[in-house]
């Protein structure tokens, strides 16, 4: 019996939050200018395996994205469309395989939608600029937040402090 409330509990809570992340990114959204592009202009912009998780809501294989152990500092942004998601001083090593954040630099920068694909609950994460799939977020992150965006490496870009650097 302990069981089944504990996951009924966690699924309140994920759901709970989830929403309440949403509505916040909903009513913030409204400052985030959205770039249109029909699905042939996204093909001549993007490599296919990035197509396939941005635009179709695909996903990499765990352990295998060029981000999944960097430890470089900067700025993550959308692969679509240069909007800045993800702080690397936010990057965690979550053993799930894919990059792990704790926050997003901006709430607005992100929509929250649940997604009840695959036999699971989960919250999927969108580009509020383009709409293209990063991922998804949970709540067994680290605190303060407790929030684990997990993310596909192939659906950011790293701009280093390197490259932000004045010469």
């Amino acid at each position: 019996m302990k069981f089944y409330f504990y996951i009924f509990f966690s699924l309140v809570s994920v759901t709970f939050s989830c929403s309440s992340q949403n509505n916040q990114s909903k009513k913030e959204m409204k400052t985030v200018s959205q770039l249109k592009k029909s699905e042939e202009e996204w093909k001549k912009v993007l490599s296919p395996a990035q197509y396939y998780v941005l635009r179709e809501k695909g996903t990499e294989r765990p352990f295998s994205g060029k981000y999944y152990l960097s430890t470089e500092k900067g700025i993550y942004e959308c692969a679509a469309c240069g909007a800045e998601l993800f702080r690397s001083d936010n990057k965690f090593d979550a053993g799930c395989g894919w990059p792990s954040f704790s926050d997003v630099v901006d709430s607005s920068k992100v929509v929250y939608t649940k997604d009840n694909s695959h036999g699971m609950m989960r919250t999927e994460i969108t580009c509020a600029r383009c709409g293209g799939h990063l991922g998804h977020v949970f709540d067994d992150g680290p605190v303060p937040k407790g929030l684990r965006y997990c993310i596909n490496s192939i659906s950011i870009n790293l701009k280093s402090n390197k490259s932000t650097e004045k010469k």
